[in-house]
Formats: structure tokens, sequence, C-alpha cells
């Protein structure tokens, strides 16, 4: 039975839509607590951070009223990564977490995304329960007046976050001589990132700090690579970092302005814990991985293996097979020795902590050769347009002309109004055509 609420990633849509609203957030609120509550602790706690949207501040009085009503103590942490949240979660023995963003989406969208007690994004089980108490009648879940929760404001978030992802390193470990570029997306990252570089002695570039509640992921951040790429060269930096709204997605920028996806990382750091014997099993990438980073593996003999899109799949998958690396091209990465989902600061570390020996960027990248790639993302009024007749016949005949020089994946996003049409082969051209035969017939 598919989901109501929840997508690939949380809940998300359009401020004051049918799901994200006041009254549903008190619902989610009300739901999530009602399902987190354990007679086993005597204080039930849920911890709450968000982004920078302008509509946090109409949404989050809201879930922590669903919250507060179902019994749960609330801490509030303001703005914060996303794994920040899960780790400081964990770290406080809270019941849940509950990042309000809408990640890499613009200003006018928002959404959740909830955490259980061990920092782990939800299964589809669970979800499907959350969702079956959020259409139940609201006094079921209330709480006897005595049994309400409290509410209080925890300032120290950013820098307990910090600590956390610092003790994960060497002491000695620093960033002194090195000149970064980093792009917070004016979102959640825009306190811990500076912050975390200054602290460890580099000099900083921020740009995408000065959050107005309108300008998260505007012309900026991972999803606008541009900006990296530009203030790199400028400042004559030796590298750039680049994350999104929520800061749990990076892409990165080499000292010649070369900008590095997440299956560039992947590859670069898989390849590094390989040399080291801290890779564990192999790696997971998604649907939309490169066809190059698994022709790479292939010649490295690293195990490689697909799992859907979306980084709580990959994480699945990474708990299946005892994988400790895997993400998406889009910039979540899972480094599964230290976190249980992606993390855009602690990522651009791990890279950092690789070439403190004087490597340049450029170098400890350079590792495979990827395979020519044409991505379409199409808005469409309803996704079930994937499934018309027409649509999955001129998809099977594009696949049967692209057979032998490329592939193709055609998928229903999972966060946005919008149908993924994407394409490899080294044939540009008859690629392109394939994709059109698609396209034309969804539009």
């Amino acid at each position: 039975m598919a989901k109501k609420y929840f997508g690939t990633d949380g809940i998300r849509g359009a401020v004051n839509s049918k799901n994200i609203n006041g009254d549903m957030f008190f619902k989610f609120g009300l739901a999530s607590g009602t399902h987190f509550k354990t007679q086993k602790k005597k204080k039930q706690i849920a911890i709450i951070a968000k982004d920078t949207r302008l509509s946090g501040y109409t949404l989050e009085p809201a879930l922590v009223s669903g919250l507060t009503s179902a019994g749960m103590h609330v801490y509030t942490l303001g703005p914060l990564p996303t794994n920040g949240l899960a780790m400081l979660t964990k770290a406080m023995k809270a019941n849940m977490g509950i990042m309000i963003t809408a990640s890499h989406n613009p200003y006018y969208d928002n959404g959740l995304k909830l955490f259980g007690p061990d920092g782990l994004k939800l299964s589809d089980k669970i979800e499907k329960k959350i969702e079956s108490l959020i259409d139940k009648k609201i006094a079921n879940n209330l709480s006897k007046p005595k049994k309400l929760g409290r509410v209080k404001r925890l300032e120290s978030a950013n820098q307990d976050y910090i600590n956390i992802l610092k003790k994960n390193f060497s002491k000695k470990f620093n960033l002194k001589g090195l000149r970064i570029v980093i792009d917070c997306a004016n979102g959640a990252g825009y306190k811990a990132g500076p912050e975390l570089l200054k602290s460890l002695g580099a000099k900083v570039i921020a740009i995408g700090i000065k959050p107005n509640g309108l300008n998260i992921n505007k012309n900026c951040g991972s999803t606008f690579p541009n900006k990296i790429k530009f203030a790199v060269r400028k400042n004559k930096a030796h590298i750039g970092i680049s994350l999104d709204g929520d800061a749990d997605r990076i892409i990165m920028c080499d000292e010649k302005g070369g900008i590095i996806d997440g299956d560039q990382i992947i590859a670069a750091l898989a390849l590094r814990w390989k040399s080291k014997k801290m890779l564990r099993g192999g790696v997971i990438g998604t649907l939309m991985s490169n066809y190059g980073l698994e022709k790479f593996f292939k010649s490295e003999k690293i195990n490689f293996i697909r799992a859907n899109v979306g980084d709580r799949y990959v994480k699945e998958k990474m708990q299946k097979n005892n994988f400790n690396l895997g993400g998406e091209q889009s910039g979540h990465i899972i480094l599964g020795k230290f976190a249980t989902t992606g993390d855009g600061l602690l990522v651009a570390l791990e890279v950092l902590f690789s070439l403190r020996k004087g490597k340049k960027a450029s170098d400890f990248f350079n590792c495979f050769k990827k395979t020519p790639q044409i991505l379409e993302s199409i808005e469409v009024k309803d996704k079930r347009i994937i499934n018309d007749l027409g649509v999955k016949k001129n998809i099977k005949n594009a696949e049967k002309i692209i057979r032998g020089h490329g592939r193709i994946l055609v998928r229903k996003s999972g966060t946005e109004s919008k149908i993924r049409v994407m394409g490899e082969s080294e044939n540009k051209k008859l690629l392109q055509q394939c994709l059109n035969i698609i396209i034309r017939k969804i539009k």
C-alpha cells in the first residue's frame, strides 16, 4: 500500500498547501509523539531543528503543540544541519528528532524529516504506522493535562554538533594554511559550517551565510555550483565546499574550479578507505549513480550495489550488506563509520583530512571518467503520468534504441511534482534523441 504523506525523504510540499500547514503539523507532531512514546522512560523527549525558511516560524509552533499534546517534552534547537539533529537525537537519548526542512527545494516549500532514537531515518513500516495515527481522531492521542510536555530552547546545539564532528578526527588535525570557500546556501549550515572550519585554523571565505527566510538555495548552494566555482577562482582557494539548505548534501570544487559531484567524492573516499583498509564490504550507490563510477569500482575490485534514490534507502542497503560507505550523485553521502545519514560538513572534513599532507584536490578527485549523462526534470500536475500506457510504450522504444550504447532511467521525484528522465551514453546525440522520445510524451 502506497504511503499517504511520506515521500522519498520525509514529508515535503508547498507551504500552506494540503499537507504543509499549521493544522497538519500539529497532527504530525501529535501522531509521531504518540508513536515514539515509551513507558520505559520517565521523561519523553523530542528535539526539533530547522533550516532558515520563513515558514519555519509558522510551522514549528504547530509541531511543538502537537508533540507536547502527546506528552513529549520538547527541546527546540533552531537552525542546525540535518545530521546535527540526528547526532544530537542519539547523544541526548531523545525518543525522536524532527528536522523542519525542504532540503534543496526553494523557500516556498517546507517539510519534515523524522529520526528515531538511534538517529536513523524512519523505515517505510514506521512511517505507515505514523500515517495511520495522523488520520485517527485527535482526541484519541491527546494526553491528560498533568501529562502534557514542556518546551525548552537549547542554545548550544550548533557548538555541540561541531564538537561531535571534531571528535571523529585526531586532536592534531588542523587546516592551517588552507584557504577554503564554503557556500552555506543561506540555510541550516550558515553558522556551523564557517565556525567548524575556522576552529580548525582555516582561512574561510564564507558565502550564503545571510539568510532572510526567502533566499535559501536561491542561486547558491549545492544546486547552483557555479557560485562556488567563481568564488574559488576569485579567492585562489585550495578547495570549495557547497552545501544545500539543510546541509546534508555536499558538492565540492577543486583548486582549478572543477566541480566535484557526489559520485566523484564517493570514488575518491572509497579508494582511500580501501588503501587504508577502512572500507568495509563495498559501496552503495543509487539508480542515478553514474555508469562510469560502476565501471571504476569494477576495475578496482570494489563491490558496488545500487539502491533506490534517497539516502535512507542507501542507508538501509548499507546496513543490510554491512557496508560503511554509500551515497548519491546529488551529494548525499553517508560515512557509516561516523554517521547515520548524509552530512555535508562531515564529508568535507573527511576529504580535508585526506588532503592534510598537501595533496591537491584536483589530484585527489581524479579517479574515473564519467559517462556523459543527461538529466531532465519535467514538472507535471500528476506524477502518475509515468504509468500512462503511451509513456510506457515510448520508454520501451527509447530503451530499445539505446540498448548496447547506454542506459535510460525514468522515475517519479520523491520530493517534487516532477518526473526525472535520465540517460547515460558516450553517444550524446543518440542519447538526446532517445530522451526526447520520452519527454515529449510526458509533456
